[in-house]
């Protein structure tokens, strides 16, 4: 169920919400958090609330949708209640403000907020470039903004680790899960040797790939080569070097990926890559401060750039590192890197040491 409410106020608002529990039963108890969603009214806009939807069903939520509208029109409020049906396990209330009030987002969000539970903030188009001074951000414990939606996604990236705060997160680094689980896993089998340097290929504007070869070099301490490819999107592959032999995850496809490495058969591995949706249900599991991530920031001054002109093709073995830490995979070895839920990168038992861009 959608009901407008043309030039209203918060007032009104939440007393709209309160007439529709009384008479249809929605209720706000079993809310885990309020997410508030700061976007321009543009055709982008139902496709984040349609992601924030189905987050929902893991984290019962209100959406709060801060539209900026117009600067240019006369200050207004055009409010919307979506319930049942049209929004998931959440309820929506969307502002569109418009005129003055458009800048005025933290006064039209504080009157709705729910009582005594956690706030996310996120901007799923173009983010500030200190989510922790924004008005809205003030208010979050944690702020997700999303590099690859920027205009200049590399650039965006370099900003927000110069302002990071403790609750930041990227959705460029979110997509990063999958292939740091995969380099964990084959880090732990067998041979157990240094890694003695690594190289990262992929789209020229990824935050995805600069963020994996950051984090790289951050916790392996070992040359890392970030090669940007023209004509792929995402990341297109990387590479360990070993003594025996490199160890190369290759995905050219943007779905599947080839792992090669010494003395073990070639694998197939599902990686395709991810959704908006995916990637939000990960980031809204957690409310502390994701370490790891700005780890990987602080890594970003420690890479060296280069350039593969063949599209897709896996870049060449000049400087290589160990590979990611996932979500999922937890080392096997005593020098192996730490847990999974850690995200560091895994050492080998040796001792050694969307305009979007997708990951």
């Amino acid at each position: 169920m959608i009901i407008d409410l043309p030039s209203t106020t918060t007032s009104a608002l939440n007393k709209k919400l309160v007439e529709i529990r009384e008479q249809g039963g929605q209720v706000a108890l079993g809310r885990v958090l309020t997410l508030v969603i700061v976007a321009d009214d543009d055709s982008h806009l139902e496709a984040a609330i349609e992601a924030a939807n189905g987050a929902s069903r893991e984290h019962p939520s209100r959406v709060i949708v801060v539209a900026k509208g117009a600067r240019t029109a006369s200050p207004r409020i055009d409010g919307q209640i979506r319930v049942g049906g049209d929004a998931g396990a959440s309820e929506v209330i969307v502002l569109r403000l418009y005129g003055p009030l458009a800048s005025q987002g933290q006064s039209a969000v504080v009157p709705l907020l729910l009582p005594d539970a956690p706030i996310v903030c996120w901007w799923p188009g173009a983010g500030p470039k200190d989510p922790d001074k924004d008005p809205l951000g003030e208010l979050a414990q944690r702020r997700i903004t999303d590099s690859a939606a920027e205009k200049s996604p590399v650039k965006a990236l370099t900003t927000r680790a110069k302002a990071y705060a403790a609750g930041d997160t990227d959705l460029a680094w979110t997509r990063l899960t999958h292939w740091r689980a995969q380099l964990v896993s084959a880090l732990d089998l067998p041979p157990y040797e240094k890694i003695t340097a690594a190289t990262v290929t992929g789209e020229a504007e990824s935050p995805s790939t600069e963020l994996l070869a950051a984090w790289l070099a951050e916790y392996l301490k070992v040359p890392v080569k970030r090669v940007k490819s023209s004509g792929a999107a995402g990341i297109i592959s990387v590479t360990l070097e070993r003594r025996s032999g490199a160890v190369e995850l290759h995905r050219p496809d943007g779905r599947v990926g080839t792992l090669t490495q010494p003395g073990q058969p070639t694998r197939r591995i599902a990686l395709q890559r991810r959704s908006t949706q995916d990637c939000l249900v990960e980031e809204l599991r957690r409310l502390d401060p994701d370490e790891v991530y700005e780890a990987a920031l602080h890594g970003l001054g420690k890479i060296t750039s280069g350039t593969n002109g063949k599209t897709g093709a896996p870049a060449k073995p000049d400087v290589t590192s160990p590979a990611a830490a996932g979500a999922a995979a937890a080392p096997a070895s005593p020098d192996a890197a730490p847990a999974a839920a850690s995200g560091k990168p895994a050492k080998a038992k040796a001792g050694a040491n969307g305009k979007k861009s997708t990951s």
